[in-house]
């Protein structure tokens, strides 16, 4: 028997009949876990990105797989318990994620919420804005989401240049990010958040933009210093997209609210219609891999 735990009763039907001999729990980790946990072999995270507790993950003494639904692992990686195989939802948003970065993009770019500003005081007012046109774009993470956003902008007549953790084939290290800075218009984050990303956007990556860039973060807020951000917003000097920040969520009374050349999203990059059926058959996969005793994918080293 392999007992397989689930966090929401809707995920069951996204996931559909599984083959006889697996038993099926429900439990996203929080509250008190239901009888049988004991015996879970394989479990799902929630979407929210909120772990589950090291105690919650203890009820589960013969967990072999921890499987995300999620991109992003970092809130995970210090609960995972030893000897359990944690894999991420890579590919599942994607696309999505991708979408939003190149809609933010323009949206700034085009200088979207000063039309948004004059439709509401019904002000016709004609504004040249610069679009993506010619603009010379840096992909900071070169996965699913990275690769998405590059190949998204070159139909615009946009330069992308990719960096990641390490060198190949139309990709530069990401040692060599600071030389690249000064010569691109606008910087887009996609990458996880680990130890060597952690602020990888501080006072001195913002100071090396030049004026005007823009830079875009959907990958995690904590990849960048707010505060040096909201130094070089407050100055007009840089303009950003976030649909992450840090803190997050963002308090009513944070700064960056108000803040002039900004445009900020509630970290919704995955978050269009259809992101369930995608994840879940994703989840249907890795267990079906998992019963067969065929290697998994998007394990997170």
């Amino acid at each position: 028997m392999t007992t397989i735990c689930r966090p929401t009763p809707d995920a069951i039907d996204y996931v559909g009949a599984l083959p006889a001999g697996v038993e099926v729990l429900v439990w996203d980790g929080a509250g008190e876990p239901p009888v049988g946990i004991e015996r879970a072999d394989f479990f799902v995270g929630r979407y929210d990105g909120k772990p589950a507790s090291a105690d919650a993950l203890a009820h589960m003494p013969r967990l072999q797989v921890l499987q995300l639904v999620s991109a992003g692992v970092d809130a995970w990686l210090p609960v995972v318990p030893p000897g359990v195989t944690l894999c991420n939802g890579r590919g599942v948003h994607g696309a999505s994620t991708a979408e939003l970065a190149v809609a933010g993009m323009l949206a700034l770019l085009r200088d979207l919420p000063s039309h948004l500003v004059g439709q509401r005081t019904r002000t016709w007012r004609w504004i040249q804005s610069e679009g993506i046109t010619g603009k010379r774009v840096l992909v900071v993470g070169a996965g699913d989401i990275g690769t998405r956003i590059a190949d998204a902008v070159r139909p615009f007549d946009a330069e992308p240049t990719m960096v990641a953790r390490t060198a190949r084939r139309g990709v530069l290290a990401i040692g060599e990010i600071h030389e690249q800075l000064p010569n691109h218009h606008v910087v887009v984050l996609a990458v996880p958040h680990t130890s060597q990303t952690h602020r990888l956007v501080d006072a001195r990556f913002l100071a090396a933009m030049p004026d005007h860039a823009l830079l875009v973060n959907v990958a995690r807020g904590a990849i960048v210093d707010t505060a040096a951000l909201l130094a070089e917003l407050e100055s007009r000097r840089l303009r950003a997209y976030l649909d992450v920040t840090d803190p997050e969520p963002l308090p009513p009374e944070h700064p960056l609210w108000s803040a002039p050349n900004v445009l900020i999203t509630p970290h919704v990059g995955g978050g269009t219609a259809g992101w369930q059926q995608r994840a879940y058959t994703l989840v249907r996969e890795q267990i079906e891999r998992f019963l067969r005793g065929e290697p998994l994918v998007n394990v997170v080293p």
